[in-house]
């Protein structure tokens, strides 16, 4: 009996986050409250509040979600880094980098809906925002690793170039891709690909110079 008790209120917790996911990516993360939640998933605000203390807590949730998306794992220095990518950096090919880019672009369109919710929440939400804040800051610390490691460019500009990656690969999974027939994201990626192996990789550029 408690093991079922267990699994009715682990559905019951499935359920609000996907009903708000849903909402957020329809109305939006600012306009969606707890009392539509509760409503569209046929529950009541007190079962809500049962769950999650608020609606801030909810989207932490769902960031969690995404990170398991992601496969984003725990380290003690750092909190959570993406898969492969110190390494891939690190290692500073054109086909490790645009492996990586390719093997993260066949999750787009399933995290999209997460990361549009999170970046609208984080603008509203002074919590979230910090939350999101560290959360780019680990990608763009694995990038500064990856090249730390590989002992590639000036140190003081490691960061920056992880910022600039980060923030091209961003725009095009959560806002240009959507919609894209295959072949157009494919010819993207090669263009994703060429900017990130010019970013990191110090190659010499394609005039010949």
């Amino acid at each position: 009996m408690a093991g079922l008790r267990a699994a009715q209120k682990e559905m019951t917790r499935r359920l609000l986050l996907a009903t708000a996911l849903e909402l957020f990516e329809a109305k939006g993360y600012a306009a969606t409250t707890v009392d539509d939640i509760a409503a569209a998933a046929g529950t009541t605000r007190v079962t809500f509040y049962a769950y999650f203390p608020s609606r801030t807590d909810l989207m932490k949730a769902l960031i969690g979600e995404l990170n398991e998306l992601l496969e984003r794992s725990e380290f003690p220095d750092r909190g959570s880094t993406a898969k492969n990518l110190v390494e891939t950096v690190r290692e500073g090919t054109r086909d490790g980098i645009g492996a990586w880019l390719r093997d993260r672009a066949k999750h787009w369109d399933e995290i999209r809906p997460y990361t549009r919710a999170a970046f609208e929440a984080a603008t509203v939400d002074p919590e979230l925002r910090g939350l999101m804040d560290a959360w780019v800051d680990e990608v763009v610390t694995d990038i500064d690793a990856g090249l730390t490691e590989g002992g590639r460019f000036d140190p003081g500009t490691r960061h920056m170039r992880g910022h600039l990656a980060f923030v091209q690969l961003d725009h095009v999974a959560r806002l240009w891709a959507q919609g894209r027939e295959p072949a157009e994201v494919d010819r993207m990626l090669e263009v994703l690909t060429d900017s990130w192996t010019d970013l990191l990789t110090e190659a010499p550029d394609r005039s010949g110079r």
